[in-house]
């Protein structure tokens, strides 16, 4: 019987985590794929507090891990199925066993959304990708493309400009959502070319990917994009299938009050997690020492 089970090992989760060992309760931590969640896949963090010239996300999650566990939080690889609020306590369920604790926090973040052409999971790992700073290495001297128009996309076609031949940006509307440093980043760099108001309609290949595609959105005229790879950062989704029925949720998302509880007395979410509007790292630990704190003083009550 833990006092705490954390799910999910990126910056919120790692946060709670921090606080709830620090203040002495035993804690678990359970992630189903690497420690950081997305954070850890940012090339160059350049808007978190304390680091004026930036970090990379492997480091700043790394830094937290390693904080978590100097004050005792115990960490396991395994995916969670199940979250279930019985009358002794909670009960998770993994691909691995089960665990019980007096209290669970639900911090597993969200995962990028798919475009949903034809396609798409025909050549996913196979030129299609969600992370350019996973597999950018792949792609080395070829040409390829980034869709989206918010900060995570524009970040990314910058990123990739330093490592591919050249990089077509993607999106369906004229202006970006993005902060007008990267945008004007963007529009200084002579690698990175625009395709506005344009969306792909279909990924083809001969065994790996070799071009999109697109259709303009206002003309529904058709192009033909060759590109070796197609990064996709079109957004979030949640990424806890498994919570429906279990607690309060909108849209996938978990519904809370302002300090982090769900319809479920004893069940907390922090982060990406959680029905909200701004989704950062400096956010999602906001969240977590919040419930963090909050956690400690239930489970002391």
């Amino acid at each position: 019987m833990y006092d705490v089970i954390i799910l999910g090992g990126g910056p919120a989760g790692l946060t709670v985590g921090l606080y709830t060992g620090r203040a002495k309760l035993k804690t678990l931590l359970l992630e189903a794929s690497h420690i950081g969640g997305n954070a850890a896949w940012i090339d160059q963090l350049e808007n978190y507090p304390g680091f004026p010239f930036g970090i990379s996300g492997t480091e700043l999650m790394d830094n937290f891990h390693k904080q978590a566990e100097r004050f005792g939080v115990e960490t396991r690889m395994e995916e969670v199925i199940r979250l279930e609020s019985l009358p002794e306590g909670k009960k998770v369920t993994t691909t691995e066993g089960e665990y019980r604790a007096r209290a669970v926090v639900i911090a597993l973040g969200a995962k990028r959304r798919e475009l949903g052409v034809p396609g798409e999971l025909e050549f996913k790992g196979s030129g299609v990708s969600y992370c350019a700073t996973c597999d950018a290495a792949f792609f080395e001297g070829y040409p390829v493309a980034v869709v989206g128009g918010g900060d995570s996309a524009v970040n990314e076609a910058l990123f990739l400009s330093g490592i591919t031949s050249k990089v077509y940006l993607i999106h369906r509307r004229e202006g970006f959502r993005a902060n007008q440093t990267s945008v004007d980043k963007m529009l200084a760099n002579d690698k990175i070319e625009l395709k506005t108001n344009k969306i792909v309609i279909r990924i083809e290949g001969e065994g790996l990917m070799q071009r999109v595609i697109l259709q303009d959105v206002n003309t529904k005229e058709e192009e033909v994009l060759p590109v070796e790879g197609l990064f996709v950062s079109i957004g979030l989704v949640a990424a806890a299938e498994f919570l429906e029925g279990v607690v309060a949720t909108e849209d996938g998302y978990v519904i809370t009050d302002e300090e982090g509880r769900t319809s479920v007395e004893g069940i907390f979410a922090a982060g990406d997690i959680r029905v909200k509007r701004t989704r950062q790292v400096a956010t999602a630990v906001g969240d977590g020492s919040q419930v963090g704190m909050i956690v400690s003083s239930y489970l002391k009550e």
